[in-house]
């Protein structure tokens, strides 16, 4: 088999067989595929698509070049939970210990945060002692302790898909449905899940703007779990502005913390109510509750404490540190260094959650190069959202830095990150309609 007639087929917009994708993928793997034909596949597949069938071999072959998790000591369905990305995603914090408290045990595999898109992998870091490179012969024990395991993801899960992906970056092929789909579901079927529940952000945060576009996403998804004999839902979620009140990694752990005192805003815990109702539902733990019942029984979950109670133990669970007040300690401090005003009087019409994203990473929040140190302290809370009436001069947000700050020009970033926030809030004469947190849910 030769990868020049592989580029061509695709290129002349043929099928490709079985075969084909799995010589392909073999050779990705094996570096035996320079990186410039496995460029050119890459853009004939840009330019001319894949049908459900291509899409699922080359997502198994993907799961297939490595190791693959066996989770059966997780017991039952092993759930596992997926987001697109978004600006102020603190949902996996709170989805996990929620579902425990129905009796669903969960082994998380999360990455780092690159660009504005945060981590949740740094969030956990960010607090004192906290192991997020848990070796895999403890997921078991940490499972039946505890019932959670959240590390980082390991070198040796789908690492064909790790070629592909940095390639992606570089060679302007991000942008293709099969490829972002056999990406994500490659490293799910790899990691061990038996049914999965996938998070597609939609809006000016996400990497899916439109709504028709984030569900040409969620369906090609769920078709290559099915076929792959994985049951897959996927929550359409809206990232047109920050996800609840903060952006950053130690200011977002706050604001979980805050959720699950009953405190939270009603978007995270719209969001994460539904997603983890289809995580306890999919694991078949959710006895007679159904639809609207069980979503409102996530909500009372969150707010009377319960699921307080078994996140402290997942953080301990790791080594985290859990101070006298009942919250776990961090590994450095949030200091609020500015206060944005508003620049008229009105509503607030908009918010562009990718700028606000940005406009964090400048402060330190986030990472542009993979071996970039973040500033755990750093981020952005947002004293009006969507909808609020606002005074000019009235703070709309505050600017956080962490007391290990390594900014050169504070006073010239923290300027150009003003500008920044307030590009990204547009004020309106008018309250702008009212946009559900859950767009829509698919697969069902």
């Amino acid at each position: 088999m030769n990868i020049v007639d592989i580029i061509l087929d695709k290129r002349y917009g043929r099928e490709l067989s079985d075969e084909q994708i799995a010589f392909f993928v073999n050779g990705v793997t094996n570096k035996t595929i320079p990186d410039y034909q496995i460029s050119a596949l890459l853009m004939a597949i840009v330019l001319n698509g894949m049908n459900e069938r291509e899409m699922t071999t080359l997502t198994i072959s993907m799961a297939d070049s490595g190791i693959k998790n066996d989770l059966s000591y997780v017991g039952g369905i092993a759930v596992d939970k997926h987001s697109t990305g978004g600006v102020g995603d603190k949902i996996t914090p709170i989805v996990l210990p929620l579902c425990r408290t129905f009796g669903v045990n969960s082994v998380k595999l999360s990455g780092r945060g690159l660009g504005f898109t945060g981590g949740t992998v740094d969030k956990f870091a960010s607090i004192t002692g906290f192991n997020i490179d848990v070796p895999k012969e403890d997921f078991p024990r940490l499972v039946n302790d505890v019932g959670m395991v959240i590390s980082g993801q390991t070198p040796d899960l789908a690492p064909a898909d790790k070629v592909l992906y940095a390639l992606r970056d570089v060679t302007g092929t991000v942008d293709s449905i099969p490829l972002i789909a056999s990406s994500i579901m490659s490293k799910k079927i790899a990691g061990g899940a038996g049914a999965i529940v996938l998070d597609v952000t939609c809006g000016s945060g996400a990497f899916m703007k439109e709504v028709d576009r984030a569900k040409e996403l969620a369906v090609a998804m769920i078709k290559i779990g099915n076929l792959a004999r994985r049951r897959t839902v996927a929550v359409i979620t809206d990232m047109d502005q920050p996800l609840g009140l903060t952006c950053g990694n130690i200011i977002e752990m706050h604001e979980v913390y805050e959720v699950l005192n009953g405190r939270g805003t009603s978007d995270v815990i719209e969001v994460a109510s539904n997603i983890g109702a289809w995580m306890v539902k999919l694991a078949g733990k959710n006895g007679a509750l159904e639809g609207e019942s069980l979503v409102n029984e996530c909500k009372a979950r969150i707010m009377d404490g319960r699921v307080l109670n078994e996140y402290i133990k997942l953080i301990k669970s790791q080594g985290g540190v859990i101070g006298s007040n009942g919250e776990p300690v961090y590994q450095d401090e949030c200091n609020m260094v500015y206060e944005v005003k508003a620049s008229q009087t009105g509503y607030i019409g908009a918010i562009a959650a990718d700028v606000i994203g940005h406009a964090s990473v400048q402060l330190g929040s986030g990472r542009i190069k993979k071996d970039d140190e973040i500033d755990f302290g750093a981020g952005i809370s947002f004293e009006k959202k969507r909808g609020d009436a606002v005074i000019e001069g009235e703070t709309i947000c505050k600017l956080y830095l962490g007391s290990k700050t390594k900014l050169v020009d504070k006073t010239e970033t923290i300027k150009r990150v003003e500008q920044m926030v307030l590009s990204a809030y547009k004020i309106s004469s008018s309250k702008p309609d009212e946009v559900c947190a859950v767009i829509d849910i698919l697969g069902v």
